[in-house]
């Protein structure tokens, strides 16, 4: 998934609480808590697709009350629906 973050113009690699977050100059848009995961922040509505779309591999994420970002087991994903969630996530955050 980095490849493809490195592709998407004025994305940056950062850490976030120890562990790489990808950021646009306004916000993250997507976080690796370890190497099995990927959480892509976006849109509750297009959060709750994914999971009713992709069930297997796909899970809501929430922080307290707030769905914030689609969570992503990573070895069992379709890496092209990831890539266009994180082109997504990333115009969403430009």
């Amino acid at each position: 998934m980095r490849a493809v973050v490195r592709g998407f113009e004025g994305a940056a690699e950062r850490d976030h609480h120890g562990f790489p977050s990808f950021r646009t100059a306004r916000r993250i848009f997507a976080t690796i808590p370890d190497a099995g995961q990927l959480r892509v922040m976006l849109p509750e509505e297009e959060i709750r697709a994914a999971v009713a779309e992709w069930p297997g591999w796909c899970e809501e994420q929430w922080w307290g009350t707030t769905l914030s970002a689609v969570r992503v087991s990573l070895p069992d994903c379709d890496p092209d629906v990831v890539a266009e969630m994180l082109e997504d996530a990333w115009r969403r955050h430009s």
